[in-house]
């Protein structure tokens, strides 16, 4: 039986007694489970890693010092990911330069032209952990990446599209690592036979430990990957609609600080966020992280907290009841509480093209970057959109595709973008803008292999070969369940606050708090509400002074309360 080569860890210095230190910690730690190679110079490197590729070995990580003979070490890893586009880079400094500027200088351009994931101080002591916590987070990233981490879901399916699309769907919602592959394929039928479901329909469903589920309903899967999907009780002091950041943010404040908390959510957990592979801008996060590890460590956070949660329930509907709230749930429950968070934010915006919404699932994709990104090694991939979003999309994705390019309708990028990422898209050698254009129609056969883009200046179409297209292009409040007299802009979100108008119909003498809607004790919080900025953290802000304004209802109602039993 033929034995897999272990994954490759390369260390580049061309100071021998530094790079002596690396090959010692790398080794001492990690060499049971990857092999350990060294070179002194950027050319020997990159012919050690071109002769890697030639004998189809996997590379997980190359560390490189800040200067490999007549290149800075940023400029060498950046050839990296022409061989091996998911391997991490990582920068290695002196303790001495942490802080100082000309390095971070070095390390900021370095991560903002992709060339580096992050920074990795020297090892100087022998177990130098502070050195092991940086490699270790490296690993796992390539791990996830690579569909190989611990506790990878695969979804067999005949195609892309139909329900094994489905299904990977509400894999991403609760935030489970997964990977498609196709039944045909070697991989698909070992997958079959492993799990002993030759005759089972598909699509399956494959399981860490063997077992599989065949073409399960979605509340089964939910459940058989963990997630919470019932109610347990119906009396909460508080129930939060929407499990993206704001509704997670609200469920980690409310439950720490006591309040019984139910979190509901048509699907899992992260809503929109998930879709952002990589958020550089997130407070305390310098390296990034993406939105889908950010909702799975809120989640956690939350559950450890107390916080209940229905996931894969829709809420259909709320009303008052005396002192109480009730919020109807699509699965004939409806569960009472002294204050509502809607947290629901928006879905993304429709393109409204017969052509690219019969490829949807199949080539054609809402969001998804995060777990479709791997399947796009070699790919031409097109990006429909020109906010944050799509920017971060169309950055993720050119670390696996041959080309990126974002289409938008706008005459620049820098219109709907944060400064950060138009830099990182300018300077990137496989992305491409297409200004004032447009897509207007799609072609191929079971999957989408082009697609005709229409130049708005000049009305002139042009036919391209694509694999793949992320539609990015706005969003809609998730606002239909709620009561039709509920006051919204002229664009659905919902009205809080001073924003509130005379006409609103604010039934009560005080004044509404500010994030509270025109329905007493019902807050907005996030992309459902008008004047949100729609920035994850923004959204992560709004959900905790939500419950700094449950607590302050609670108290005007308790206060009204013992002033109506004095008057009594």
């Amino acid at each position: 039986m033929r034995t897999v080569p272990k994954p490759v860890l390369l260390a580049v210095d061309e100071d021998p007694e530094s790079l002596a230190v690396i090959e010692r910690e790398l080794s001492d730690r990690y060499a049971n489970s990857y092999r350990i190679l060294i070179a002194g110079s950027a050319a020997s490197a990159t012919a050690k890693l071109q002769e890697l590729a030639g004998a189809g070995e996997d590379v997980a990580l190359v560390l490189a010092s800040l200067d490999v003979c007549d290149m800075t070490g940023g400029e060498f890893l950046a050839t990296v990911r022409l061989l091996y586009p998911q391997a991490q880079r990582g920068l290695v400094i002196e303790w001495r330069s942490w802080g100082d500027t000309a390095t971070g200088e070095a390390i900021f351009k370095a991560m903002a032209h992709r060339q580096v994931e992050y920074y990795v101080i020297r090892p100087t002591t022998s177990p130098d952990e502070l050195f092991h916590q940086a490699v270790s987070t490296f690993l796992l990233e390539w791990a996830t990446a690579r569909r190989v981490a611990p506790h990878t879901v695969h979804v067999v399916g005949e195609s892309w599209s139909g329900r094994a699309f489905e299904l990977r769907h509400i894999l991403d919602g609760c935030a489970v690592p997964h990977a498609f592959v196709l039944a045909d394929t070697d991989e698909g039928k070992a997958l079959i036979a492993g799990a002993g479901e030759e005759e089972a329909p598909l699509p399956l469903v494959v399981f860490p430990n063997g077992q599989a589920m065949a073409n399960p309903e979605n509340l089964d899967l939910a459940k058989a990957v963990g997630a919470t999907v019932d109610p347990e009780h119906s009396d909460f002091d508080l129930v939060i609609v929407g499990c993206g950041p704001a509704g997670l943010s609200a469920a980690v404040y409310g439950a720490s600080e006591g309040l019984r908390t139910l979190v509901v959510d048509q699907g899992g957990i992260g809503g929109q966020a998930t879709s952002s592979s990589l958020i550089r801008n997130y407070l305390g996060f310098p390296r990034g992280l993406s939105g889908q590890v950010l909702a799975q460590r809120a989640f956690e956070q939350a559950w450890v907290f107390g916080a209940k949660f229905a996931l894969m329930h829709d809420a259909t509907g709320i009303r008052r009841e005396g002192d109480e709230l009730c919020v109807a749930l699509s699965s004939d429950v409806e569960v009472r509480a002294r204050a509502v968070v809607v947290a629901s934010g928006a879905t993304y915006r429709r393109i409204g093209n017969d052509a690219l919404e019969g490829f949807v699932g199949a080539g054609v994709f809402y969001g998804g970057t995060g777990s479709e990104a791997p399947g796009m090694l070699g790919a031409d991939v097109f990006v429909l959109g020109g906010a944050n979003s799509a920017g971060q999309a169309a950055m993720h994705l050119a670390d696996y595709a041959r080309s990126v390019t974002i289409v938008i309708r706008a005459d620049s990028i820098a219109k709907g973008m944060s400064h950060y990422l138009v830099e990182q898209i300018e300077g990137h050698p496989r992305i491409t803008v297409r200004t004032s254009c447009e897509a207007v129609d799609a072609a191929g056969t079971g999957r989408l292999q082009q697609l005709v883009l229409r130049d708005r200046t000049t009305g002139e179409d042009e036919t391209v070969d694509a694999d793949a297209a992320f539609v990015m292009i706005g969003a809609l409040p998730n606002t239909d369940w709620l009561p039709a007299d509920l006051a919204r802009n002229s664009g659905g979100f919902l009205r809080t606050g001073l924003d509130l108008e005379l006409g609103d119909g604010w039934p009560l003498q005080r004044q509404p708090l500010a994030l509270e809607t025109s329905m007493p004790g019902v807050f907005a919080a996030g992309d459902v509400r008008h004047g949100s900025p729609n920035r994850v953290a923004s959204a992560v802000g709004e959900g905790s002074i939500a419950i700094r304004q449950v607590h302050e209802l609670l108290a005007i109602e308790q206060a009204r309360a013992a002033g109506t039993a004095a008057a009594g």
